[in-house]
């Protein structure tokens, strides 16, 4: 009996190692895709499988499901759905196969930001091309559609990044830099001079993307900058208090629900109603109005909060 609770508490700790952190999960993914993506992560374990193979299958079912949903066949739709899920089960799978056989790596992580995005392009196209084939919605500017994906898309891109980049600077308070996939361009733009495109061809292209990625995010949280260069000169380079992680930890936390429902979950029980009642052009209208604004919003509260942060900081009180 002993043995029995010994191993079910293996399990339960292997589990919660799997995570990120309690702070930065969805309720749904706890409930659904986390425990079937810990059970992908312990096969593909016993089997020698790497995150990153996990992560490519993941890119098959994504474009799989894509391909369904350009018929106008609410069946054929509902296949399609079931293997975007299975698709994102995956896409949680590879991250706690990582965490769990420590198999980090900056590639994986570029690997598995894209995986998503090739499922949703490959998902507006498939919109695209059945809005053109059984509607007449547009008219004689069948190009519209065309137009209205790649504004969506560029759009899509830019919530799932500040997504992971907020829910990673959260994570480095949390849990330091171990526990942080947090990135600046200068420290990659290190690491790109120091490679050379005849000798690390595929590594400095993939580098390069990636910094270029980190840019953007950079871009839009000029006060997040600034509180980061304040914090390495508060702290000669070293990391924050406990004191001041607590209390960037409880600013930062309300947000978190925000960097989730711009991620998967929100887009696709929208993206899944559109398609039931057979007008999936209105995923792009949720995406360019709804997602958009909880966007806007979550980067100007957030960047308040740095804002504050910085005032505290210049007063002495940390």
């Amino acid at each position: 009996m002993s043995d029995l609770s010994s191993n079910t508490s293996e399990k339960k700790s292997s589990y919660r190692d799997s995570l990120k952190s309690m702070d930065t999960e969805e309720t749904f993914d706890l409930i659904f895709y986390r425990r079937i993506g810990f059970a992908w992560a312990c096969l593909a374990k016993k089997l020698g499988v790497t995150p990153n193979a996990i992560t490519i299958a993941s890119i098959f079912l994504g474009i799989g499901a894509s391909v369904m949903f350009y018929y106008n066949n609410i069946w054929l739709n509902v296949v399609g759905m079931l293997l975007l899920i299975w698709a994102n089960s995956f896409d949680s799978a590879d991250g706690q196969l990582a965490r769990m056989t420590k198999q980090y790596s900056r590639i994986g992580r570029i690997l598995d930001g894209m995986s998503g995005d090739l499922w949703f392009a490959a998902i507006y196209v498939a919109i695209c091309l059945r809005e053109n084939a059984t509607t007449d919605f547009f008219g004689d500017h069948s190009w519209l559609i065309w137009v209205v994906a790649v504004v969506t898309g560029l759009f899509h891109a830019q919530q799932a990044a500040m997504a992971d980049y907020y829910r990673n600077f959260h994570l480095y308070f949390l849990k330091g830099e171990e526990g942080s996939e947090l990135d600046s361009t200068a420290q990659l733009q290190t690491k790109l001079d120091e490679l050379s495109w005849r000798k690390n061809f595929m590594q400095k292209l993939t580098l390069t993307f990636y910094t270029n990625y980190t840019k953007g995010q950079e871009r839009l949280t000029p006060s997040m900058q600034k509180l980061r260069g304040k914090l390495r000169t508060q702290w000669g380079g070293n990391f924050a208090t406990q004191e001041f992680r607590d209390a960037f930890r409880a600013k930062s936390l309300p947000l978190m629900k925000y960097t989730n429902m711009l991620s998967f979950n929100t887009r696709v029980f929208a993206l899944f109603a559109a398609l039931f009642i057979g007008m999936p052009w209105l995923y792009f209208a949720f995406e360019l109005t709804v997602l958009n604004i909880m966007l806007v919003y979550m980067v100007m509260r957030h960047e308040r909060i740095c804002k504050n942060f910085i005032i505290e900081l210049e007063n002495g009180k940390y």
